[in-house]
């Protein structure tokens, strides 16, 4: 494997900087935090650069809060200032770090989103006597759980830079596992299960793969093959990152319909996910309504087999 040399000084090169200042403040500009900085802009931006340069930066407090839709999860924040620090690495370790994943990885990584799950699990069920059956595997608290001790030492497999791992071990250490809500986080959840991704296709010989997040689905043609997957998954995960899989783990017929990424994928449609259908409505139903949430789910109807769907809503909608 290469390792990478001389990251950090691309990272607090002015311009870069300025760049992800852009990107950061980007749908934000509102925020008081972010108009305080922008005032005095060119002062703050030298005050992150020498900060990095004198290794006296240090991620800041976060702010946590929790969301319950559409599962109760911890989201944290950081402060302007740090947003803009994760933007200035990610403007530089992006290209190497999407390199290394997988054709079967998504979530968070441009051109392998949703859309694209869509498109690959329909094109994979065509092949009906290869996806019979599916595995269903999630991650127990996969975010929270992500071992610093290891997911460093992977690091300083693909990175030979002393400044870079410094920077990103103490990025790592501000918090707990990884914490949801950092864009960093995204990456570095990614680049955790990279190894087991690539152990999966080359070693266990795996045809159809999909990871979405710690969201895990495997297409056979015999339950046979996926219970030994499902054994041998679970004693990798377990041994190599300290990972548990949830044990409502299941193997059944594709026919029954693969619920995964919002949607419930069946051999010749697609339907919306049970609570999205319900969110959908409730959304519509509002006398004041949140048009951007709406559009959100207009998004994912576009995408399924919605017609009585929508023909329902829309009735009630002129009502």
């Amino acid at each position: 494997m290469k390792r990478h040399n001389n990251i950090f000084d691309k990272i607090i090169k002015i311009d870069n900087i300025l760049l992800a200042q852009k990107k950061a403040r980007k749908g934000k500009e509102h925020q008081y935090g972010i108009q305080l900085f922008d005032r005095g802009s060119a002062a703050n931006w030298f005050s992150v650069y020498f900060q990095l340069k004198n290794k006296t930066y240090k991620t800041s407090a976060y702010k946590n809060f929790k969301i319950y839709e559409p599962k109760e999860r911890l989201i944290s924040c950081l402060p302007y200032i740090d947003r803009i620090v994760h933007h200035m690495i990610m403007n530089v370790l992006e290209a190497i770090f999407v390199a290394m994943f997988t054709a079967d990885t998504y979530s968070c990584i441009k051109g392998k989103g949703i859309v694209s799950f869509w498109r690959n699990f329909r094109k994979a069920l065509r092949d009906i006597p290869g996806t019979k059956y599916c595995l269903e595997i999630d991650i127990v608290k996969f975010y929270p759980s992500i071992d610093h001790r290891i997911l460093k030492k992977q690091l300083r497999r693909k990175f030979k830079d002393p400044d870079l791992l410094w920077l990103l071990d103490g990025i790592i250490d501000s918090a707990p596992g990884v914490p949801i809500g950092n864009y960093l986080s995204q990456y570095f959840a990614n680049f955790y299960l990279t190894g087991f991704d690539h152990w999966i296709k080359e070693e266990l010989g795996v045809k159809y793969y999909f990871r979405y997040s710690d969201d895990i689905r495997i297409l056979c043609e015999t339950k046979e093959d996926l219970h030994r997957f499902r054994i041998a998954i679970e004693q990798y995960l377990q041994q190599k990152l300290k990972l548990t899989i949830k044990p409502n783990y299941r193997v059944f017929p594709v026919e029954l319909g693969v619920d995964v990424v919002g949607f419930k994928f069946f051999r010749y449609h697609t339907l919306l996910r049970k609570s999205i259908k319900q969110g959908f409505a409730r959304a519509m139903s509002r006398k004041r309504r949140d048009n951007l949430s709406i559009s959100g789910y207009w998004a994912w109807a576009k995408w399924a087999d919605t017609k009585h769907l929508i023909k329902k809503l829309t009735l009630n909608e002129a009502a």
